[in-house]
C-alpha cells in the first residue's frame, strides 16, 4: 500500500531549501542515533544545490557525524570527471568540499572518461550503470531485502515535464522494473546520455522527498499529484517505504487542487 504523500508549502524558494536543509539535518542526526550511520540520496539541479547550499550555511550543520553518513546520487550526468555540469561536481562546490565527509563512504556514479568510456553501447553510460548498480548492491545488507540499501533520505527535484533523476516522460527508463540503475540515451534535454536510479531503486528508501520550486514546476507538480500514471508523470511514482514529502515553494503549489493544498503551511 503506497503511503499518501505529504506536502509543505513554503513562501519563497529560499525558505524552502532552509527549511528543508534543517529537515535534511535532524533526519541525518535522528538515524544516526539509532543505527549509527546514516544514508542520503542526493540530487541535482538548483533545487537540489540550492538544498545544499543552505545546508552548508546552516548552522546546526555540525550536529551531523559527517564521517558516519554515507551519499548516493539519484542520477548523474554521463560526462567527464569535473566537468561543471555534473551533479557530484555541483555537489562539492556547495556542500561536499567543506564538510568532513569519509571519501569511502561518498558514492559518486561513473565519469563518461572513466573505466566506462568505452562501453559496449559505445558510451559506455549502460556499463556504468551496471558497475554502480553493483556497488549498491555491496553495500546493501540482509535487511534490506533487494539490490539496493535502503535509503533514509532519497531527495529529486521535479523537471517541468515532471521527470525525475533521469526518468523521462514515457521513456524506457521509467519503464525499467527489473535494474536498480539504468543507461539513459537520448534524454530530451541536454546532455542527452545519463546514468540514473530507476522507479524501484527510489521505491526503496524510508523517506523520498520531492524538492519543486518556481513557476516553471507548477504544471507539474499539480499533474503528478492528482492521479497521474508514473509513465507519463515520473515523479507520480516516486514514493518512500514510509513517507513521501513534497517540498514546494508557493510559485510551484499555485496550480495543486485546494484539496491536496495544505493550509498551515508556513
Amino acid at each position: 500500500m503506497t503511503v499518501a504523500p505529504q506536502l509543505v508549502v513554503h513562501r519563497d524558494k529560499e525558505l524552502m531549501a532552509q527549511a528543508a536543509a534543517a529537515r535534511l539535518i535532524t533526519k541525518i542526526v535522528d538515524a544516526q542515533a539509532a543505527r549509527g550511520s546514516a544514508s542520503v540520496v542526493l540530487t541535482g539541479g538548483r533545487n537540489g544545490n540550492g538544498l545544499l547550499a543552505a545546508l552548508s550555511s546552516a548552522p546546526a550543520r555540525d550536529a551531523v557525524d559527517w564521517s558516519r553518513l554515507d551519499l548516493w546520487w539519484g542520477d548523474e550526468r554521463f560526462l567527464p570527471e569535473g566537468d561543471p555540469e555534473r551533479n557530484y561536481t555541483q555537489a562539492r562546490a556547495a556542500l561536499l568540499d567543506s564538510v568532513p565527509l569519509d571519501p569511502a563512504r561518498v558514492h559518486p556514479m561513473p565519469a563518461s572518461d572513466g573505466t566506462f568510456a568505452k562501453g559496449a553501447d559505445g558510451d559506455g553510460a549502460d556499463a556504468a550503470a551496471e558497475a554502480y548498480a553493483a556497488e549498491l548492491a555491496a553495500a546493501a545488507g540482509p535487511e534490506d531485502h533487494g539490490p539496493v540499501p535502503t535509503f533514509d533520505v532519497l531527495m529529486l527535484g521535479v523537471g517541468p515535464d515532471t521527470h525525475v533523476a533521469s526518468l523521462f516522460p514515457e521513456s524506457p527508463a521509467v519503464r525499467e522494473t527489473d535494474r536498480a540503475v539504468v543507461g539513459v540515451h537520448g534524454a530530451p534535454k541536454p546532455p542527452p546520455t545519463r546514468v540514473s536510479l530507476t522507479l524501484p531503486a527510489i521505491r526503496s528508501a524510508r523517506e523520498v522527498w520531492l524538492l519543486a520550486a518556481g513557476e516553471d514546476k507548477a504544471k507539474a507538480a499539480a499533474i503528478a499529484l492528482s492521479g497521474a500514471g508514473e509513465v507519463q508523470a515520473p515523479a507520480a511514482g516516486a514514493y518512500g517505504r514510509a513517507r513521501t514529502l513534497w517540498l514546494l515553494d508557493a510559485a510551484a503549489a499555485s496550480q495543486l487542487p485546494r484539496d491536496l493544498y495544505p493550509p498551515a503551511s508556513p
